[in-house]
């Protein structure tokens, strides 16, 4: 039985959900499971960053802290699983007056944490759960030494086209899979 990093990519995971799955809210230690198929988990990564907090934090933006630090706590209690934290910078504001944000060094962890893994030949098999062409150098490299990659993806268009032509295999996020996951 293969060994299976799952290594997840929250923002993309949550774009996936709120376009195409009416922001149904999933069990990220069942989607992991799942991403593994038949073989055995090493570790899930869940890469993500906390909300937005201005230097003068209002009541929502505490509120919305508080419950990202729980729900990234109850990640870390389940079995094999890591979460690595980027930052959310503000980057001004749209056409239409909406805040625009930045997440920050989360391409990179993932980036790192693929080719780590990969040298030190701990797993057998990267299940990538996003879309970002950014980490495509890492995932090459890690395949140029042997590791199998797995691509989970949401629809067609929620992902750059040459990260699909990489993998070795590729899992779509269907409705029946969403279905599947839903929380109780």
């Amino acid at each position: 039985m293969d060994k299976v990093a799952v290594l997840i990519d929250a923002g993309y995971v949550r774009s996936v959900l709120k376009k195409h799955f009416h922001e149904a809210r999933i069990d990220y230690g069942e989607l992991a499971a799942w991403a593994c198929q038949k073989d055995e988990l090493f570790r899930a990564y869940y890469y993500d960053c906390l909300p937005y907090q201005s230097r003068s934090p209002t009541p929502e933006e505490r509120d919305k802290i508080s419950k990202a630090q729980s729900f990234f706590s109850a990640l870390r209690r389940l079995r094999r699983f890591t979460v690595r934290e980027g930052r959310l910078e503000f980057r001004g504001v749209d056409d239409e007056g909406h805040p625009v944000f930045e997440q920050k060094r989360v391409d990179l962890q993932i980036g790192l944490d693929i080719a780590t893994l990969a040298l030190r030949e701990r797993i057998h098999v990267f299940a990538i759960i996003s879309g970002d062409s950014d980490i495509i150098p890492a995932v090459t490299y890690a395949k140029d030494l042997g590791v199998l990659i797995r691509l989970v993806h949401g629809p067609l268009r929620t992902y750059h086209t040459e990260l699909w032509d990489l993998a070795d295999e590729r899992l779509e996020i269907t409705s029946e899979v969403v279905i599947d996951l839903i929380r109780p």
